[in-house]
């Protein structure tokens, strides 16, 4: 009988935090060590009791520490807290091993739709023209430095060997091993000491790449076709990246940044390749005095002109070693280096991935013809499939720059080539037609003898790369620019301007590029106009034109400044209405919708269960094909280990098959569930802009959070806040949410949907209704309920008490905390259960294990704040303020 996932996670747990306190106690004395347990202890009691004497004993532990001391304690807490996600994650990897006897399987999924009646070659044809990409981000709320996820994936690894271990000396061996691993870990730093560059995140996001995209897609492949029946599979999982070209609110992602990732992109794929070239090269000594071979394969290898005797006989090794020739000299085309392994051959490097893969497929073929289907599964097929996948780029790359640059760009370049001398005064009608009349011939409005100003000059700098790189590395390189904060049909129109200006837009009947623009819709107000700037958009003649290569048209839809601008509730709704809607358009002009959803980690920006927000999706707004962003600390939770990489994208495909397959309801939204949620969106925004526009709130939200604080951090390398006065609009969502985390309060998760519920008029009983049978509002609900059992209002209160204006304090936590009780008793009353999570034990469990371990972190943190706000800038107490922040992320783990 499995033991139950509390059992094995708190086993897990205390098996590494006894190897943790063992290292501790060895290099730091028994004296320390007992401080440490001594305040653990005292959490533990607080949280198991209660008691006011329990909290004041907690209490004066804490406050006994000096400075020196609360920051050991802070990166002795932050460290185990750490080692708590790497039990976690190990439970997650074992269980997960059950395989397809899950239901978040591509097996399980077949078993799923089949008991609904649908038949498996359905799920065939729509993988056949399927597109499932998640796209890599730099968003900023990863908190640990590169270092310490390799040194997690070490101890990693040892659990993994523990487990396998049979008889006393390995295990002795491997318990060695993992002490080893522990002491490093507890002496690596936690923090950088310097901010992060983008060279830094672009090296961060290829290790992901290397670490387990690269090797665990093809795999992956494989057993899909087993899993499906079928001797051949659609390339449908890709992955993408925004690291290297989001360009919007970061002045350091120029067109030599782009190059760069790209460049390391190459290599890090071409690598992967020679070394697997190589390895078949040894494999198959197949000998042509004991076989015959096709005549493709013969000329493959006469083509090689390799001079060796020993190989002379050896028709496969001779093909190969011509591939390997022309792929290490493609490596030096594509990253002006020359390979750890060079070639002692002269030859051509390949101009497309295209044609490496028709090469390879000439010796697979080759070798089925003449062996039969024994060759059908192995390390060439694995190969062809990874080139299939990642081609010479390893990641689409994504171009992302503000609508606002972009007019002011295309503005100059009209008045400077004398077209228009106040393109900004122009209403959007008369824009429009003039960007058409320029989109339909040949002449360009940049001039080599014009002087330009420094955005102008920069963003013609970067579309030239772009235009450069998808030469070099193939069309796939670069498909998509977002045009962050669209609002009308202009701003896409504009970026076709720009493209035209680099080659990339060609005029013509009908026109052609390479790159698309795609808009993000991001606040509420756009949201709920999307649809009727779609239908403007895709009734333009020549916009309809450009797409009907692709055949489709991507929308991206915001969740993080979405909830900022209107609350949780009010933001998956409008998303949830909007995509609705956005399909109904692009449906109507005869092309597919492919949603890029920005989901970040947090729940207020998107966050949860990515299985169940899948399967929520209105209907007819998947079929197949979607894009979702993974951003900050959940790259790493998901992407760093390779088993849960595979765990991962198993879960991706299934979720993206039911929610494209599964017969919907008749109306999904009848029984009055639209009018009900309209008057609960309503409702909550009105309740969220209420506390939003109190006055002095956003100097509240800075004084009582660690907002200030998070902006020394060094996670990101675009800048935290946007230029200007201090407003909500000019908060970026991610600090915005991360900071409410760190103070526990976690405002953007929640707040509005008590008082949508106590006024919006629908029946609790209504309501219970929906969260039994409806998967939209079912998914928000247990969203909204996680974030809630994570929130703690007396931790809430005292980072109030860092606000210097108490009457403002008062008037703004009152509501914070009035508004939590209201909507923990609306989610009670709805769900039925008498305390959070109640139905939920195991998610209740692993967080309440976590909660004495960050509420001290929390505690410590409120002090330093205030001792750094007195006057005291000292590097001991920063460093504190920064390991407590690191540790509670750790803690809450999905927190930005």
């Amino acid at each position: 009988m499995t033991q139950p996932l509390p059992d094995q996670l708190r086993s897990a747990v205390r098996y590494l935090g006894r190897v943790l306190g063992d290292v501790i106690r060895a290099q730091d004395g028994q004296a320390v060590f007992d401080q440490i347990e001594d305040i653990r202890r005292a959490s533990v009691a607080f949280h198991r009791e209660g008691t006011h004497e329990a909290a004041r004993l907690m209490g004066e532990r804490l406050g006994a520490l000096s400075l020196a001391e609360t920051v050991r304690f802070a990166h002795s807490f932050a460290c185990f807290l750490q080692i708590a996600n790497i039990a976690e994650d190990h439970i997650q990897r074992r269980r997960g091993r059950a395989g397809d006897t899950r239901p978040d399987t591509l097996a399980g999924t077949l078993r799923t739709l089949g008991a609904e009646g649908v038949d498996p070659q359905a799920v065939r044809e729509l993988l056949a023209c399927a597109l499932i990409a998640p796209v890599i981000t730099a968003h900023p709320s990863e908190v640990r430095r590169k270092s310490v996820l390799d040194r997690e994936s070490a101890i990693t690894h040892e659990l993994d060997r523990l487990d396998e271990a049979s008889g006393e000396l390995e295990r002795a061996a491997v318990e060695r091993e993992l002490a080893r691993q522990v002491s490093i870990f507890w002496r690596t730093r936690l923090l950088r000491r310097v901010k992060i560059a983008v060279s830094d995140e672009i090296w961060n996001a290829v290790s992901f790449f290397e670490r387990s995209f690269l090797t665990v897609l093809p795999q992956l492949y494989a057993h899909w076709q087993e899993v499906l029946d079928v001797k051949d599979l659609a390339s449908f999982l890709k992955v993408g990246s925004w690291v290297g070209g989001d360009r919007d609110g970061n002045p350091f992602v120029t067109g030599e940044v782009m190059r760069q990732a790209l460049s390391w992109q190459a290599k890090a794929a071409l690598q992967l390749y020679l070394d697997q070239l190589h390895a078949l090269g040894a494999e198959l000594s197949i000998s042509a005095e004991l076989t015959a071979v096709t005549p493709e394969l013969a000329a493959l290898a006469a083509q090689a002109q390799d001079p060796s005797k020993q190989r002379a006989d050896e028709p496969y090794r001779l093909a190969l070693s011509g591939v390997y020739a022309r792929l290490a000299a493609t490596y030096r085309r594509l990253t002006d280096e020359t390979p750890p392994r060079p070639s002692t051959l002269e030859a051509e490097p390949y101009a497309t991935s295209q044609a490496f893969k028709a090469d390879l497929q000439t010796i697979l073929q080759s070798l089925k013809v003449q062996h039969g289907e024994v060759f059908d599964a192995g390390p060439l097929p694995e190969l062809i499939r990874a080139v299939d996948i990642f081609g010479f780029h390893l990641a689409t790359l994504d171009m992302r720059q503000n609508s606002a640059v972009h007019e002011r760009v295309v503005a100059e370049l009209l008045k400077t080539a004398g077209v228009c001398p106040d393109y900004a005064a122009l209403d959007e009608a008369a824009r429009c037609d003039l960007l058409i009349r320029e989109l339909g011939h040949g002449r360009l409005l940049a001039s080599p003898y014009a002087a330009y100003g420094d955005e102008t000059r920069r963003e013609l700098e970067t579309l030239g790369v772009a235009a450069e790189v998808t030469r070099l590395y193939g069309v796939e390189a670069i498909r998509a620019y977002i045009v962050s904060n669209t609002t009308s049909v202009s701003d896409l129109l504009e970026v076709y301007v720009l493209l035209k200006e680099v080659g990339v837009f060609t005029p013509g009947e009908p026109a052609r590029t390479g790159i698309f623009a795609e808009p993000l819709f991001e606040t509420i107000e756009d949201l709920r106009s999307s649809a009727e700037t779609m239908k403007r958009y895709l009734g333009l003649p020549l916009i309809h034109g450009l797409l009907q290569a692709p055949g489709l048209q991507e929308v991206m839809i915001g969740y993080s400044d979405s909830n900022k601008d209107g609350s949780y509730l009010t933001s998956t709704w409008e998303l949830f209405q909007g995509s609705r809607a956005l399909a109904k358009v692009v449906h109507g002009a005869g092309l597919k919708l492919q949603l890029f959803h920005g989901r970040g980690g947090a729940v207020g920006r998107g966050g949860g269960s990515s299985f169940d927000a899948l399967l929520a999706q209105p209907a007819g707004t998947v079929g197949g094909r979607i894009r979702i962003t993974e951003q900050g600390e959940v790259v790493a939770n998901k992407y760093a280990d390779p088993e849960l990489a595979r765990q991962s994208l198993e879960t991706l495909t299934a979720g993206v098959v039911i929610a494209s397959l599964r017969r919907p309801p008749a109306d999904e939204l009848g029984q009055g569930r639209g009018e009900a949620m309209d008057a609960l969106a309503q409702a909550s925004l009105t309740a969220y802009r209420k506390i939003v526009e109190t006055p002095g709130f956003v100097y509240y939200f800075h004084a009582a959070t660690p907002i200030s604080e998070i902006a020394d951090l060094n996670i990101g390398s675009r800048p935290s806040a946007r230029q200007g006065a201090r407003t909500l609009a000019g908060l970026r969502a991610i600090p915005w949410v991360f900071s409410w985390s760190q103070s526990r309060a976690m405002l953007p998760g929640w707040y509005g949907f008590g008082s949508a519920v106590e006024q919006a008029g629908v029946p609790l009983e209504t309501l219970a209704e929906f969260a039994e049978s409806w998967p939209f509002f079912a998914a928000t609900l247990a969203n909204m309920e996680m974030v809630l059992f994570k929130s703690d209002m007396a931790i809430a209160g005292r980072y109030a008490s860092l606000v210097p204006d108490r009457n403002l304090a008062d008037a703004v936590f009152n509501q914070i905390r009035a508004e939590w009780e209201k909507t923990v008793e609306a989610v009670l009353k709805i769900t039925g259960q008498s305390q959070l999570l109640e139905k939920n034990p195991d998610l209740a469990a692993v967080i309440r294990a976590r909660l004495p371990y960050i509420d001290p972190l929390n505690h410590l943190q409120i002090e330093l704040i205030r001792r750094l706000r007195a006057g005291d800038d000292s590097e001991a107490v920063r460093n504190g303020i920064h390991l407590t922040i690191n540790g509670v992320a750790a803690g809450l783990r999905n927190t930005g």
